[in-house]
This record gives C-alpha cells, structure tokens and sequence, in this order.
C-alpha cells in the first residue's frame, strides 16, 4: 500500500482491501480518492469495470471512521444510489467487505421483494445506504427512513439511470436531501443530458475526472468475431461452449424472449443455464446470479439490463449472441469479463444483417476485431454482406389513429461533515 492513494485510508480499511487482493489503485480510484477524502465534490467518467466503487466508496468510509460517526435509526450518513437491483446489491456487497473492520453497518434496499426486513435494518441504524430510487422513496414516504443526516451522496452510473426514465424520482430523493452535503457522480458516459443531471446533482465546484472517456477499455480483453448464417447460430454457440475454457460464461440475446428460449434450449443440450432479464422476478434473479457465481450455472443468458452491475469473479467469456444496436452497449457488456486484471475473452457472433452494426462498435473502439474464420460453422455470405443486407431489418411504423375532435369549449387552456451524531440516552 505504501506509495499509494490507498496509505492515506484508515487501517482497517488498508486491511480489508488487501485481503480482498488489490494491490495498487486502478485510475480512477487514484484519481477521485484524495479529492473525497478532502470533501471536495466530484464528477468521475470512466467506464464500467474500472474500479468506481473503491473509488468512491473507501474515502467515504474512511471519514465516518475518522470522524466516529454515531448512528441514528432510520438516519443513514451515506446514500449511494444506483439503477439496477443487481448493482445496488453489489455496491452493498464491496461496501461491507470494505468496512469488515470498521463498526459501520452497510445496507441495500430495492423494490420486488419484502419491504419488512429492509424497514428492520433501517431501523437500528446504517451508516451506508445503497438504493434504487423507486423503494428509497417508498420507505421514506413510510416514514421507515430520514434522509435529513445524509452527508454525502453519490450518483452511480448516472446515464443508465436517465436510460431507465429514473430522472423524475432522482429530483424527488434530490429534493429531501440537506442542502449541505457532499455531492459524488459518476457516468461511463457524458452526454449533455447526463452533464445537465450532475449540474443539479452537484451544488458548487466539483473536481472533474475523465479516465480516457474516448477510449474505451477493452484492451485486456481477447476479442474475436465469428461469421455464421443466421440458422446455423445456435450450433455455433454450442461448439463454442463446448470447449474446456469455456465455464463461466455470459451470453447476450438482444429480447427477453430470446433469453427464455435459449435458456431453455441449452439447459436442454446440458448446458446448465438461468435467464436474467426485467420480466423475471427478483427471486428468480437472484437465484440465477447466486447459481452463477456458485458455478452451478455454467451459462447467464442476460439482456442488457446485466451489461452493467453484475461483478462476478472469474466471467471466462462474453458471447454476443446477438450484437447490440449501440456501439456502447458492446464494451459495457464485454466489460463483464477481465476484471481486476484477470483474463477473459469475448466473443461475437456475426450474421449477415450485423455487419454494420460490427462496423459501428470497431469503428468506436478504434480497431477492428480480429476474425476467427477457422471453425465449423463459418460464412463467407456473413463476412462479407455489405449495402441492405447487412442492416439489420427494422419494424415498420404502425400508423397512428386519428385523434378525435376536441370539443369547442375545450380549445382554451387555461453542521461540519461526518459530524458525530449522538445516540440519544435510552
């Protein structure tokens, strides 16, 4: 840890993380850390998998150690807000890893499942609250939570939130929140939406990080494109899987059907495999992601709504079984392999009506992916589609009624930061 950002963080905090295997910071953690430790406000770009949870979340903990914070019921200090159930709950997850030695209670809270328990654990008091933005507000307006002794807030992946229409709910939690309170934002991305949100997030000066916001980061990762006619691409997933390497893996179809039918059809060939997308219930969501990391699901079949959020160890191959419409999607869903400097592999299956959405990514990413034409299945028709037949097809507008007439009347329209917070004597 010596000669690092991570010597200035607390003991136990230096402890944890070592045992958790970090050896020296990833750019962005070197980055944001000092400014947060300093209090300062931030605005982080960097895209997933690069390490923003330490980043942000290691400082913060290290001051309400510092500052041996006293908890409240119902109180959190921290609020950490993300889009996803399956981010927040790995967001939780680092968190409480992080704060092992440190006496600071970490909890999540998200809606489809039972209220009560999250209501329980807010009640004896956390020091870290991470949470999706619909169950926030639905505790608060219980009454079961108090956003009044938030001291520091942090915004993650703040451009999937305005993707999943959040924008709404994130001005209602931003409203209730103190006016004086530390503001942390982050985004893989900086469109003039998202730069607008962190302009009302983020009240005063902010410290700006950009690590290589024009280069995405996917150099750790083996890429590899394989041409196949669109009949013949199940088959090609199969032989794919089918090799020794291949055990953990993450599949993307582009709909949720999709992901049903092709859960079913490799559990079927002996492919243990658990679909994960919106329509299944958050039960079922977390019994595929407990069965992935476990190992007893070789195979996730994942719409996008897993391309960012899901940290699981050891993801030994991505295979776009479909290819994204958006060149971002691309990285965001290979990121999921080759974390913390492990190996990993992705891979994308091509078809003749994807070869311009495969100019599209190559063309973001700044390099053309190298072809594997030395397998079964492989078209030279794909490899080379060029004008109409390499745009995939698109749905043709449904016309709208009429809208009736409106009638005639009816055309008139009308205190310091990381204060110590007394328990109160029972």
């Amino acid at each position: 840890m010596k000669g690092t950002v991570f010597a200035h963080l607390h003991p136990a905090l230096q402890q944890a993380i070592a045992a958790m295997g970090y050896q020296r910071p990833t750019p962005i953690q070197e980055a944001a850390i000092k400014p947060i430790l300093a209090g300062k406000h931030l605005m982080g770009c960097a895209q997933t998998g690069t390490g923003k949870t330490a980043a942000f979340a290691l400082p913060l903990l290290h001051r309400l150690a510092q500052a041996h914070a006293t908890l409240r019921p119902k109180r959190p200090l921290v609020l950490i807000l993300a889009p996803t159930r399956e981010l927040a709950a790995q967001i939780e997850a680092n968190c409480s890893a992080y704060a092992k030695g440190l006496d600071l209670p970490c909890a999540v809270v998200f809606g489809g499942v039972n209220i009560k328990p999250q209501v329980a654990a807010l009640a004896k008091g956390v020091a870290v609250l991470v949470a999706t933005p619909g169950r926030l507000l639905d505790l608060e307006g219980q009454g079961a939570l108090s956003l009044e002794s938030v001291q520091a807030v942090v915004l993650d992946e703040a451009d999937r939130m305005l993707d999943m229409g959040f924008l709404p709910d994130i001005r209602k939690v931003l409203a209730k929140l103190p006016h004086k309170r530390q503001s942390l934002f982050f985004s893989a991305t900086l469109s003039p939406e998202v730069t607008a949100l962190a302009k009302q997030f983020i009240q005063g000066h902010a410290v700006s990080i950009r690590i290589n916001p024009e280069a995405p980061t996917v150099d750790t990762i083996r890429q590899r494109v394989l041409f196949v006619d669109k009949e013949k691409k199940y088959s090609l997933l199969k032989w794919v899987l089918d090799t020794p390497k291949c055990f953990r893996v993450i599949v993307f179809p582009r709909m949720k059907h999709g992901a049903d039918r092709l859960c079913k059809q490799l559990t079927r060939d002996g492919f243990p495999a658990a679909a994960l997308h919106g329509d299944k219930s958050q039960a079922a969501r977390l019994r595929a992601l407990e069965g992935f990391r476990s190992g007893k699901v070789q195979v996730l079949v994942a719409t996008d709504i897993a391309a960012r959020g899901i940290d699981v160890d050891e993801v030994t191959h991505v295979i776009n079984y479909d290819l994204p419409d958006e060149p971002e999607t691309y990285v965001h869903r290979i990121g999921r392999t080759a974390r913390a400097g492990a190996e990993g592999e992705a891979i994308s299956l091509v078809c003749p009506h994807d070869r311009q959405a495969l100019r599209d990514i190559e063309h973001f990413i700044g390099r053309p992916i190298p072809q594997d034409v030395e397998q079964p299945f492989h078209s030279e028709h794909a490899r080379n589609a060029m004008g109409a037949e390499a745009v995939r097809p698109k749905r043709a507008p449904q016309p709208r009624p009429p809208r009736p007439a409106k009638p005639a009347a009816a055309s008139a329209r009308s205190k310091p930061f990381f204060a110590a917070v007394k328990r109160p004597r029972p």
